[in-house]
């Protein structure tokens, strides 16, 4: 479990090839302390395990399908990467609960400036826009932050300067594949209401007693 607030960016050394499998190599500092193999590392918001580590450096097992399901099959040498170490439970949540697990990609259509804010528009999938609600919460490389606006597949999200210079996010172009993560809160809700509809064959519809009766409030 993470919480979407970058610890720091990494950088891509090198993947090998194994079997059945690959093994990406990143240069880190600050998510190495106290590290050991097994631990996991949020990679641009992909949950992986660590399986070697030196001073400046772990490795982390990729199975072929989670390259091709994010964009970290993308990557080249030198890529920079955010990182983010599995939350304790005495830590202090900052942003939102982030699985690591990514729903899909989205593809960038626009960055641009509004005063002090960086605006970004992006193409989500007819899946993933279900779970997206205006200002609700969604991960995208990783980086917990708040839906400014959700129409006809187009996610825009605005950054303050702080997340638009400590994250990979200021590096993006219009073309590239960012990793999206949707709240998984809505995913569990959308998924109940999808069955309990199901069984009583009729739509059902969110009310202030169903949620409290089901403990979401």
């Amino acid at each position: 479990m993470f919480s979407g607030i970058v610890q720091e960016k990494g950088k891509f050394l090198r993947k090998f090839k194994g079997n059945n499998k690959y093994q990406l190599e990143i240069k880190a500092k600050k998510v190495l302390e106290n590290i050991k193999t097994g631990d996991s590392i949020a990679v641009n918001g992909v949950c992986l395990t660590v399986v070697d580590y030196g001073s400046d450096y772990f490795r982390a097992d990729v199975m072929p399908e989670t390259l091709k399901a994010t964009n970290l099959g993308d990557l080249e040498p030198d890529s920079i990467l955010n990182l983010e170490q599995s939350l304790k439970a005495n830590d202090f949540i900052g942003g939102h609960f982030v699985s690591g697990h990514v729903d899909s990609t989205a593809v960038v259509k626009s960055i641009k400036r509004e005063n002090n804010a960086q605006i970004i528009e992006m193409e989500v999938d007819q899946e993933t826009e279900k779970f997206i609600v205006q200002k609700g919460s969604v991960a995208l490389n990783g980086v917990s932050l708040t839906v400014m606006g959700i129409e006809n597949r187009i996610l825009k999200i605005s950054l303050i300067p702080e997340s638009w210079a400590e994250t990979n996010l200021s590096l993006l172009s219009a073309g590239d594949r960012v990793n999206i993560e949707t709240d998984m809160l809505g995913k569990y809700v959308y998924k109940m209401l999808n069955n309990l509809g199901q069984k009583n064959r009729q739509e059902t519809k969110v009310s202030k007693s169903f949620l409290a009766e089901n403990g979401f409030i």
